[in-house]
This record gives structure tokens, C-alpha cells and sequence, in this order.
């Protein structure tokens, strides 16, 4: 059955500025793995934790929290919680004790950072056998009648407006440099079941789809979204969306 595409739909203009909330959540699993490998619970760092997306799955597992990323609008709109302290700082200049934390986080943040300056802080405010993660999620993968034709769109079409540090990303930052001793990690998957507002509202809030737009290619993006809403079925329906999570994990 063929469902009708609402005319004059434009699918990529829902509110982009609501970033948070096409933002896929991490599983508590991730959280509870991390703490698990860490040599205490006493203190966890998360640094680049924008809205808390990690931050907040920590908090259960470590008697303090500190969330850190230099943005003042993704701290103002962070996951409130008792045991989470943000403040605003860079990843290469962190407000945190020497020789303090447990565990030190970075979630799809660490591609962004001034990396030599990051570890020099990551050594200094490192308890003993402390754990250090670099966590990042790859390409995402829809049910197999859509998967294609938005593997088409994510490498092909807006491939050439990412900028270069999402090829760190799509590797699970296999290539960064990572100075500690590694650690194994189990196989971890975000899983989501999105209508089609919801799929396209995340796809919206993408660097390169705003890059694309700017470039004043907005056909680009009209004809994925028309190609999917005809391929999807009722806007309505839920489809999976899975991203695996990838990891440099290792103790300083």
C-alpha cells in the first residue's frame, strides 16, 4: 500500500532549535559498565556532556558527579539531578581536583577536543587506575526497506558537508591517538523506535543538513525525506533506529 505524502510537507522544518529532544539516549547498560571498570565510586567526570545525556545515567552509580562542557546554552538546559554538579568549562582546562576522579567520560564529544591538552588533564586529575572513555555511537542503520536509500543519503548526498572530524566518528575513533593501556568492552547498541517526524527531526539537527541547506541545496533534503515518507508507510508507524556504541576505553 502507498500512503499519501502530506503535500507541501516540508519534513526538515519541525524546531531544530529543540535539539535535545531528537537527541538518541544512551542505555543505562553503558553507565553501569563504565562503573563497574572504574577503581571507586566516588567521583565521575563527564566532559563535553552537553545536555547530560551520559551525566545523568552516571549519577546512580558514583557518590558525586561533575559535568563539564563549554557551552553555556546545552549547561543551562542539562538533566537536572542531586548528585550532578555542571559547570561550564573546556575539555582542556577542567575545574576538577588533582588526583580526584574515578572515572573520566567523554561522549561524542572527544573528536572536538585539543586532545594532548585533554590527556595532560585527564593524568592530573586521575585517581590511581582511574578509567578514562571516549565513547562515541556510529552510523545509525533503519529496518532493511529504508536502510539503503538512507545509507545513499548519509555517505553520497550530504557526505561531502560533514565536517572532517565525523570521519573520527564514523570509526569509532579508531585513529585518535589513546596513550593508555585499553580496556575490552561488551557490545553495546542504542535502540530506539521513532515515528517518521521523530527520524527526520534527529536527521535535522545534523551539521551537514544545515550545511546543505545553507549551500541552498534544500532539493537534496526534500528528496530523501519524499523518497523515505514513501518507503516508511504511515508517518505514524514506528521504526527501529540502531547505532552501535563504540569506545577507547582504557586506565590512566
Amino acid at each position: 500500500m502507498t500512503h499519501a505524502i502530506p503535500p507541501g510537507r516540508n519534513w526538515f522544518d519541525q524546531g531544530g532549535q529543540d535539539y535535545a529532544r531528537f537527541r538518541p539516549e544512551y542505555p543505562p547498560a553503558l553507565a553501569a559498565f563504565l562503573a563497574g571498570v572504574a577503581p571507586g565510586r566516588g567521583l565521575a567526570v563527564d566532559v563535553g556532556c552537553g545536555n547530560g545525556q551520559l551525566t545523568h545515567l552516571l549519577a546512580p552509580h558514583f557518590e558525586r558527579v561533575i559535568g563539564l562542557d563549554p557551552s553555556a546554552d546545552q549547561i543551562a538546559n542539562a538533566v537536572p539531578h542531586a548528585g550532578i554538579d555542571y559547570r561550564r568549562a573546556p575539555a582542556e582546562h577542567l575545574p576538577v581536583d588533582d588526583a580526584s576522579a574515578h572515572l573520566i567520560t567523554a561522549a561524542q564529544a572527544a573528536h572536538w577536543f585539543d586532545l594532548p591538552a585533554f590527556y595532560r588533564e585527564v593524568r592530573r586529575v586521575a585517581r590511581p587506575d582511574a578509567v578514562v572513555a571516549l565513547v562515541s555511537y556510529g552510523v545509525l542503520a533503519l529496518e532493511p526497506a529504508l536502510d539503503a536509500r538512507f545509507q545513499r543519503f548519509y555517505r553520497d548526498e550530504i557526505g561531502p558537508y560533514w565536517p572532517p572530524e565525523r570521519g573520527l566518528v564514523d570509526t569509532g575513533y579508531a585513529t585518535l591517538d589513546f596513550p593508555f593501556a585499553e580496556l575490552p568492552y561488551p557490545p553495546m547498541t542504542i535502540r530506539v523506535d521513532w515515528d517518521l517526524a521523530a527520524f527526520l527531526g534527529y536527521v535535522q539537527t545534523w551539521s551537514a543538513v544545515r550545511s546543505v541547506r545553507e549551500a541552498g541545496r534544500d532539493a537534496l533534503l526534500t528528496a530523501f525525506a519524499d523518497d523515505l515518507a514513501r518507503a516508511w508507510g504511515a508517518p505514524d508507524t514506528k521504526r527501529t533506529v540502531a547505532w552501535p556504541i563504540n569506545m577507547r576505553i582504557g586506565r590512566v
